[in-house]
């Protein structure tokens, strides 16, 4: 998914979660760390392991998704407050002076993140891709992701109406021959 897809789906969960009582929280609690999955079969990562993950998963342009969705949730708050436009200075300049926070939050999902890669890939297999993500062939694979990721999305949109039109033609022909009519 684009990173500009990402937003959007973020945008919609934030909505949800801000409708109501939740925008009236004056004190929200710290947001929990997602957990990660146990290491396979209860081994010890090691802090070598675990970097080359963290390596691996900001070489890989994973982490460059988490910096869209920070700002769109700053948006959505903004969005929500609308009704009240007497809000809008203060409430940017509480948004701005929570950046701190706001990227020691993104600091915790990234070492989640690699904790995760870490509990998924061997060091030895993490050290193989560090080393494809170093490379030119690896640095222009990370420079075209999003570009790459936006056409996949769209190719599959098409993809998904065409086939779910050829699907619906073929059963309700199959289903005639069975003496049945589809709508």
């Amino acid at each position: 998914m684009s990173p500009r897809r990402s937003r959007v789906l973020l945008a919609g969960l934030l909505a949800a979660t801000l409708s109501g009582p939740a925008l009236a929280q004056t004190k929200p609690a710290a947001p929990a760390a997602p957990a990660a999955p146990a290491a396979p079969q209860g081994a010890a990562i090691t802090p070598s392991h675990l970097a080359l993950a963290k390596e691996v998963m900001l070489s890989s342009g994973i982490a460059r998704s988490f910096d869209s969705i920070l700002p769109a949730f700053g948006e959505q708050i903004k969005q929500a407050a609308v009704t009240r436009p007497e809000l809008t200075k203060d409430l940017a300049e509480v948004i701005e002076k929570m950046q701190p926070e706001l990227e020691l939050q993104k600091q915790r999902i990234i070492e989640v993140a690699s904790r995760i890669y870490a509990t998924r890939l061997t060091e030895a297999e993490l050290r193989d891709i560090a080393a494809f993500f170093r490379s030119p062939s690896g640095k222009r694979y990370v420079e075209t992701q999003p570009q790459v990721l936006d056409d996949m999305v769209q190719a599959m949109q098409t993809w998904t109406q065409e086939v779910s039109e050829y699907m619906m033609v073929r059963v309700r022909a199959e289903m005639g021959k069975r003496g049945h009519q589809l709508q």
